[in-house]
């Protein structure tokens, strides 16, 4: 599916950092809609399921875009972000072992409610502490990065999926 690329007012395309932060806002509050529906429904685990399988797909995309597009147009461009971006890249592994596990325990019809949660709790509070960082170290370059391609159609890591 191609996305148009976010727009200003003006018509002026949004610059890729600012398009980041939107992305993560809209992780965040996904993941937050989980996490009311683990606390608010334990007894519902296929539900749950589904929701965690579509929400993991949304950040596995978003990661694996960073991974293979964002971080490599930004290290050719600006080298001196290659430490950030294997730490981010790393972060994103660890991101993905948590997934994986709480997947495999969702997974488990028997699984104990507060192990779910202790573990979606343990996702949210390592997702928060990479978005900080990654827009904190990242915006301005993402903002100043000459990626002619990704004009055209948005990466994607910049692209919000289908959820609810």
């Amino acid at each position: 599916m191609t996305m148009n690329p976010p727009t200003e007012p003006d018509g002026r395309l949004t610059a890729f950092g600012n398009q980041l932060i939107e992305v993560h806002l809209w992780l965040r509050e996904e993941l937050a809609r989980l996490r009311e529906d683990v606390y608010a429904h334990p007894e519902r685990p296929r539900e749950l399921r589904a929701h965690c399988l579509t929400f993991c797909s949304a950040v596995t995309k978003h990661h694996s875009g960073e991974d293979e597009g964002a971080f490599p147009a930004l290290a050719e461009q600006f080298p001196e972000l290659r430490p950030v971006l294997d730490e981010l890249a790393r972060d994103h592994r660890q991101v993905a072992d948590i997934m994986r596990e709480l997947q495999e325990l969702l997974g488990d019809l028997e699984a104990d409610p507060e192990r779910v949660r202790a573990d979606l709790d343990g996702l949210a509070a390592l997702l928060e502490s990479h978005f900080v960082y990654e827009e904190r170290r990242l915006i301005s370059a993402l903002n100043a990065l000459d990626a002619p391609g990704w004009r055209a159609a948005a990466p994607a890591f910049l692209s919000r999926g289908q959820m609810g």
